[in-house]
C-alpha cells in the first residue's frame, strides 16, 4: 500500500510577495449546493459576515495600498451586507470581484443584481462547469443550467462579456469528478465557440479551477472511495514551475466571522497563520502580512498539480 503524498516532502517554500487582493468570503449560505463546492455551502448554512465585521473590513481596505476585494460565498449576495461593502469598496477607489453562481439572479428579491453589477463596474467570476445542460445540472442541480444560460444573456445586455475593460466577465469551469481539469486556452476556446454558436453568448475569459479534496468534494470522494487515488493523482502531477504564482502569495482570506487565513481552502480546513501575524481583520496589519511566510498541508498539491491552479485560473497558461 502507498503512504499518502506529503506537500512538505516535495521541499516547497511559499513566502507571500506582496499583498494586493483581500479576499472576503462574506457567509457560507448559498441557494445552490454543488457538489465540487469546497466550503460545502448551501441553503441551509447560517453562517454569515456580520456588519461590524464588514466594517473591519473597509477599515483594512482604507488603510492599506490593496487595489482589489475579491468576494464570494456562499453566494455572496445573499449577505445583507453586499450592497454596502461594495459600494463603500468602490468609493475607496478599489476594484471589487464578485465570485457569482449566476441562479442567484433569479432568487425573489435579487432582481437589482444585474444592474448593480453594472453601475459598480463590478468584475464578474461567474461559475459555469460546463457547455452542456445535463452535465451542469448534474453537478448544480435540476435547471441550473438554464438559468445560468438566461443571466448569460442579462449580462451580455448590460456590456458584460464584450471585450470591455469596464465590465469583465470570467466563466469558471471545475471538473465534474476526479480529474485535472484540460489545458486551459484550448478549453477556453471550446465554451467561446459553443456558447456562442449555441446561445449567442459572449464572455472574456475561462478560468479552470482544480477541485480540492476537502469540504464536500472530499466528502464525495470518501464516499466513491476515490479520495486516495484523486490526492495521490494530484501529488503525481506536482509542478514546481506553479509555486511562483499560487494565489496565496499576493492575497490574504478573511472568513465571514473575520478569522485571517492564507487561502479560502486553509479558512475550510482551519489552518491558521504561521507567525506573529495578526488573527483577525480587526487587528489588520499590512506590513506584518505582506511578507509572511505561508501555512501549507497535503490539500496545496491541488494548486501545484499540471498547470496549476488559482483564484484567477491556470497558473500556466
Amino acid at each position: 500500500m502507498r503512504s499518502a503524498p506529503s506537500f512538505a516532502a516535495t521541499g516547497a517554500e511559499i513566502v507571500s510577495t506582496g499583498l494586493d487582493i483581500l479576499q472576503v468570503n462574506v457567509g457560507y449560505r448559498c441557494n445552490m449546493a454543488c457538489k465540487h463546492c469546497h466550503v460545502s455551502a448551501g441553503p441551509d448554512r447560517t453562517e454569515m459576515m456580520s456588519s461590524e465585521t464588514v466594517d473591519h473590513v473597509l477599515s483594512a481596505l482604507a488603510a492599506s495600498p490593496i487595489t482589489t476585494l475579491d468576494i464570494t460565498g456562499g453566494a455572496p449576495e445573499l449577505n445583507p451586507g453586499f450592497r454596502h461593502l461594495i459600494v463603500s469598496a468602490r468609493s475607496l477607489g478599489k476594484h471589487v470581484m464578485v465570485r457569482c453562481n449566476l441562479t442567484i439572479l433569479f432568487e425573489t428579491g435579487m432582481e437589482w443584481l444585474p444592474g448593480f453589477y453594472r453601475q459598480e463596474q463590478l468584475e464578474i467570476i461567474a461559475s459555469l462547469p460546463a457547455c452542456l445542460g445535463p452535465d451542469v445540472d448534474r453537478v448544480r442541480g435540476d435547471g441550473a443550467f438554464a438559468k445560468s444560460i438566461e443571466a448569460l444573456r442579462r449580462l451580455n445586455d448590460l456590456g458584460y462579456g464584450s471585450g470591455g475593460s469596464d465590465r469583465p466577465l470570467h466563466l469558471v469551469y471545475n471538473p465534474r469528478g476526479a480529474y485535472l481539469p484540460p489545458a486551459q486556452c484550448s478549453l477556453e476556446a471550446e465554451y467561446k465557440r459553443m456558447l456562442r454558436e449555441r446561445y449567442d453568448i459572449t464572455f472574456d475569459r475561462l478560468l479552470t479551477l482544480a477541485n480540492m479534496p476537502i469540504g464536500r468534494f472530499g466528502d464525495f470522494l470518501r464516499s466513491s472511495n476515490n479520495y486516495a487515488s484523486y490526492v495521490q493523482k494530484l501529488a503525481a502531477a506536482f509542478n514546481p514551475d506553479t509555486l511562483e504564482g499560487v494565489m496565496c502569495r499576493r492575497l490574504i482570506s478573511v472568513k465571514w466571522d473575520g478569522t485571517l487565513y492564507d487561502c479560502d481552502f486553509n479558512q475550510v480546513l482551519c489552518l491558521p497563520l504561521e507567525g506573529d501575524c495578526p488573527r483577525h481583520i480587526a487587528e489588520f496589519d499590512y506590513d506584518c502580512l505582506k511578507n509572511r511566510a505561508i501555512a501549507v498541508g497535503d490539500h496545496c498539491f491541488g494548486c501545484t498539480a499540471g498547470q496549476g491552479s488559482s483564484c484567477g485560473g491556470a497558473i500556466e497558461r
